[in-house]
């Protein structure tokens, strides 16, 4: 495909989710549709701002201090810092976690692009007048774009394997254990990263004017120029702007000096699967296959059914002793600094919008159950509460059925941001938070379908936990619905409440 024909594809796709990113439904911005084979993500990002304003700060209001995004300029190389395999060990060591042959492998690779990533200078890529940054970037003939990755850059990583395979904490364990002077990394999930991506197309193409050009140079410059260390969490491609974008995008950054780290329910093979155009994005398969090592992470242990101790921060039914206990924990976490006491009606601006946070801390917030789905809160609404308060109440959350459904598709968002941000959340329900979904009697008769069976399988819960559901029909629906659940039984062990929590 040509790049005037790109780009108009761009152009068409990007003018309907523009008006989508502006104006939330009832429910939520839709930022990707997954519909093929076992991997949906409707998850949010934990992604990161840095002191380098980006357009993904600006979009969604972000603190210029979020330690996910470093972009300074440090280049001293101090050591003492704790690699991947030693920190590995210590956390079997420690009962965190269980040991396992096959992870310890993966952990290697790990550790070997470590090693590498200690020795490699990234090309220099220079600044440019910041009175006129945009168009000098998009207008300069000085500087050529290299067309080949430097020499000594180091292969990066794709990570795949079903959920369960523990593809979080690896690239947790990754992220977190590179060294003090990389500090032009960003770890990133997919999604935000590719709202970024589209607002920076967007206004380079403004820049450009009625002449046009060809905007993915520029963008993939400056992307270089913040983080030459890119990690992708939940790496998916269903979107035909993405997909059309994906190869020249990903082959820019990589020729600038960029190492990428990505994880994925999927090998590369089976990305954009029965997509428009998918003759056009089988190049961008191609690139990820040569420029990074595909390694499999599935070795037959779902590491989420491991035996977790459940911690007490769940309470249902309704009733005014567990509304008196929730309230008790709240002001336990809320009232022991005067200089933080609670506040009511904090507002926050998303994307120039108002939210209205019922009662909170800086780090602590609560909310009535209709407070965040029972009005047109978006995916980015979910993802800035949950990127600026470590720890959340929700209250008199209430059984859903079909005339819910709308509310039940928000609070499914709402548990996705909760679970990528690492936040920690205690609830009261009508009945047991993970049968909330449920609008059918387990004694009914009616059999789930083996698609469902397959899908409680997978993500290692049962019937009797989540109940039934005639919420939901479509397969990404039901692979939602039953991911919430997962995630919502694992954000309940002890082993999730001592360490969420912390941002």
């Amino acid at each position: 495909m040509s790049t005037k024909s790109t780009s108009s594809v761009i152009s068409a796709v990007f003018r309907t989710r523009t008006v989508a990113a502006v104006r939330p439904t009832g429910l939520g911005i839709h930022l990707k549709v997954h519909t093929a084979g076992k991997a949906y993500n409707s998850s949010l990002s934990t992604s990161t701002s840095s002191s380098t304003p980006s357009i993904e700060q600006n979009l969604l209001n972000s603190s210029p201090a979020n330690h996910n995004f470093h972009s300074s300029k440090s280049t001293t190389k101090p050591h003492g810092h704790k690699k991947p395999l030693v920190h590995y060990h210590n956390l079997v060591a420690s009962g965190t976690l269980r040991g396992d042959e096959h992870q310890t492998r993966i952990i290697q690779k790990l550790q070997d692009l470590h090693d590498e990533l200690m020795d490699y200078t990234p090309p220099s890529i220079p600044e440019t007048d910041p009175s006129n940054s945009l168009l000098s970037r998009i207008f300069s003939r000085s500087e050529p774009i290299p067309t080949q990755p430097p020499d000594d850059a180091p292969k990066g990583l794709y990570l795949y394997g079903d959920v369960g395979t523990g593809k979080t904490m690896l690239m947790d364990l990754f992220y977190s254990s590179l060294p003090p002077y990389i500090q032009r990394k960003r770890r990133v999930h997919f999604h935000a990263f590719m709202i970024d991506v589209h607002k920076r197309l967007h206004a380079a193409k403004i820049a450009m004017g009625y002449k046009g050009g060809d905007p993915i140079p520029p963008v993939a410059r400056d992307l270089a120029r913040e983080a030459y260390v890119l990690c992708f969490d939940e790496f998916q491609v269903t979107d035909i702007a993405d997909a059309m974008i994906l190869r020249r995008l990903l082959e820019s950054l990589l020729n600038f000096g960029v190492v990428a780290v990505i994880t994925s329910n999927r090998h590369p093979d089976d990305l954009y699967k029965n997509g428009i155009q998918r003759s056009s994005f089988i190049p961008a398969i191609e690139l990820l296959k040569n420029r990074l090592d595909v390694t499999d992470l599935d070795s037959g242990t779902d590491y989420r059914r491991v035996p977790r101790a459940l911690s007490k921060v769940y309470y249902d039914p309704l009733t005014p002793s567990n509304a008196l206990e929730i309230e008790k924990i709240f002001k336990s976490m809320t009232h022991h600094d005067d200089k933080d006491s609670p506040v009511k009606n904090r507002q926050l601006t998303i994307w120039g919008r108002k939210l209205t946070i019922p009662e909170s801390t800086s780090k602590v917030a609560k909310f009535k159950f209709d407070d965040l789905c029972g009005k047109p809160l978006s995916a980015a609404d979910y993802l800035e509460i949950t990127k600026t308060f470590g720890t959340l109440f929700v209250l008199d959350v209430p059984k859903m059925g079909m005339d819910s459904k709308d509310k039940a598709r928000r609070f499914i968002t709402f548990i996705d941001a909760c679970y990528e941000s690492k936040t920690k959340l205690f609830v009261t329900s009508e009945v047991p938070v993970f049968q909330v979904f449920s609008d059918e009697d387990l004694d009914s008769g009616k059999p789930i379908s083996d698609h469902m069976r397959g899908i409680m399988d997978d993500l290692g819960i049962s019937q009797d936990i989540v109940g039934k559901s005639s919420i939901f029909s479509g397969e990404e629906e039901l692979f939602a619905f039953a991911r919430a659940c997962s995630r919502l039984v694992q954000m309940g062990s002890k082993q999730w409440v001592d360490t969420a929590g912390q941002h």
